[in-house]
């Protein structure tokens, strides 16, 4: 009999021991499912966010572009409310989340988190001088183009120093900006659209300016995004 009560209570102990290991392994589990959870919506969510920053950006700046002739496409592919073709918005929308994405995740690969003006008040004065520098390049009129491209260029290096001042954010604006040029050169070699007073091969030279810039903006855009998102993911973690 004392047998029989002793196998019995060591098999209720085993079984109690596996049910608490298995709401163990289930609190352990449920928490890293939720925050990969979040960290995936959260992603999508930024993506989207700066999709449309990108898109509103490129109809507004493109359109500056146009209305001075600067850039010329041609009259069938143009929206008469726009007066942009059909696939630069979203093109530029993609460049734009792909880049305010990127910029974040180098941080944390590098492992210097980037706290350089981190308040969304800097981030609004960095798309206002980014486009002010674009409407420098459609407006205002210099006495030849070197002049230009080295006022764009002082200025866009300035952006970088006044809102960024890290070396991967230098390095990638370097990095996706001549990207970016090279392929407006094959799009312009192709005929997709040209520009009126070319004088750097087919783009103008102040055009990689603009792209660094505008790589600068974007990033800085994303950077504040994903602060959000990590200071929320900290919040919960505490609350869990």
């Amino acid at each position: 009999m004392s047998l029989t009560l002793t196998a019995m209570s060591d098999s209720a102990v085993t079984s109690g021991q596996r049910s608490g290991s298995r709401e163990a392994q289930g609190h352990a589990q449920g928490p890293y499912v939720s925050v990969i959870t979040n960290r995936t919506t959260n992603l999508l969510i930024r993506g989207a966010m700066l999709f449309s920053v990108g898109v509103f950006l490129a109809l507004v700046l493109n359109l500056l572009q146009v209305q001075r002739n600067v850039t010329l496409f041609p009259p069938d592919v143009l929206s008469s409310i726009f007066s942009s073709a059909w696939w630069v918005p979203p093109c530029c929308g993609t460049a734009s989340a792909m880049i305010g994405l990127l910029y974040p995740c180098i941080d944390r690969r590098l492992g210097e988190p980037h706290k350089f003006k981190r308040e969304w008040s800097s981030v609004m004065r960095c798309v206002a001088v980014f486009v002010g520098i674009n409407h420098a390049s459609a407006k205002v009129d210099f006495a030849n183009n070197i002049q230009l491209s080295l006022t764009l260029a002082a200025l866009s290096i300035g952006l970088w120093w006044t809102f960024d001042r890290s070396r991967s954010g230098f390095a990638l604006g370097v990095s996706i900006g001549l990207l970016a040029t090279l392929a407006t050169q094959l799009l312009v070699y192709n005929g997709v659209f040209q520009y009126t007073s070319p004088d750097f091969l087919y783009i103008r030279s102040w055009l990689p300016c603009i792209f660094f810039a505008g790589v600068i903006t974007m990033g800085n855009i994303g950077r504040q995004l994903a602060l959000y998102e990590y200071k929320f993911l900290q919040e919960k973690s505490h609350q869990d």
